[in-house]
C-alpha cells in the first residue's frame, strides 16, 4: 500500500484527491491511505444529507465558513485544526471481508479501533455502524463509497478539534445513532488524548502503509472534481 501525507490548498482539492484515489484504485489497482488536515475549517455533509437540516448556515456565513458536499454517505463533519483525516483506496477483491458494506465497516472499523486503542492505552469501541468511542464519547467518523472494483473509506480523528466551533456550525444531526442519546456535540464529542503524529504512524502501521509518495508522483486528476465541488448546484443538491 502507498502513502501520501498531503493537503491540498483549497477544501474542494481534498475532498476531490479522495475521489481521485478510489478512481486510480479500481482501473490501476494500486491501494493507498492518504493523511491530511486543513488549516483552515469547513463544513462537509454527506452525499443524502439535506443542508437545511444538518448545518446553521447562518452561522457558517458569519465565520465564513465554506460548506461542501462529499461523494459518500455518512454525516455531516467539521474538518480543519485538529482534525486529522484520512482515506483508504482499497481493492474489493480478496475475500469476504470487504465483499459487502457491512463486512467493508466490520473489517475496517475493528483495525482502526486496535490501532488508536494501542496509541491511547485505554479502551476503543466500534458503535453504531461507523463511530470510534472512548470513555462513552465520538472521536472518529467514518463513511465509505463503493465501485466496482475498489471502494473509498475514509473519516477524520478529532485530537485537537475546536468543539465550540462544531456546535455553533452544525445543527443535530436528523439521524443520530442510539447510543448519542441526544446529547449536544459538546455533549458528545471529544478529542483524544493523542498526538497528531501518534494517530499518524498508528493507521500507517496499522494498514501497512510502508512507500511514501508525493501528490507530484501521484498526478492526481484535481481539476474537473474540484470544480464540482465548488459547483453550489452540486452543494445544494437534494439527496
Amino acid at each position: 500500500m502507498k502513502y501520501l501525507a498531503h493537503t491540498f490548498s483549497t477544501p474542494a482539492e481534498n475532498l476531490a484527491a479522495d475521489e481521485a484515489l478510489l478512481a486510480i484504485t479500481e482501473v490501476q489497482g494500486v491501494e493507498y491511505l492518504r493523511i491530511w488536515e486543513s488549516a483552515t475549517p469547513f463544513v462537509v455533509v454527506g452525499l443524502g444529507n439535506h443542508l437545511s437540516q444538518e448545518v446553521n448556515l447562518a452561522a457558517c456565513d458569519e465565520e465564513s465558513i465554506p460548506v461542501l458536499r462529499r461523494f459518500s454517505g455518512g454525516g455531516t463533519v467539521v474538518q480543519g485544526p485538529g482534525c486529522l483525516s484520512y482515506a483508504l483506496s482499497l481493492r474489493v477483491a480478496g475475500g469476504d471481508d470487504f465483499a459487502s458494506v457491512t463486512a467493508t465497516n466490520r473489517t475496517v472499523m475493528e483495525r482502526n479501533r486496535a490501532a488508536i486503542e494501542k496509541v491511547i492505552g485505554q479502551p476503543v469501541h466500534v458503535l453504531g455502524h461507523t463511530d470510534l468511542e472512548t470513555g462513552g464519547r465520538k472521536f472518529s467518523g467514518n463513511a465509505q463509497r463503493r465501485g466496482r472494483h475498489a471502494f473509498l473509506f475514509h473519516g477524520t480523528f478529532l485530537y485537537a478539534a475546536d468543539l465550540d466551533l462544531i456546535e455553533r456550525v452544525l445543527l443535530h444531526p436528523s439521524r443520530e445513532p442510539d447510543w448519542r442519546g441526544r446529547r449536544t456535540h459538546q455533549e458528545f464529542l471529544a478529542n483524544l488524548a493523542a498526538t497528531r503524529e501518534a494517530i499518524n504512524e498508528a493507521m500507517r502501521e496499522a494498514w501497512n502503509a510502508k512507500e511514501g509518495i508525493t501528490a507530484n508522483e501521484l498526478g492526481l486528476p484535481l481539476e474537473e472534481l474540484s470544480e464540482r465541488h465548488n459547483d453550489p448546484a452540486w452543494v445544494q443538491r437534494l439527496p
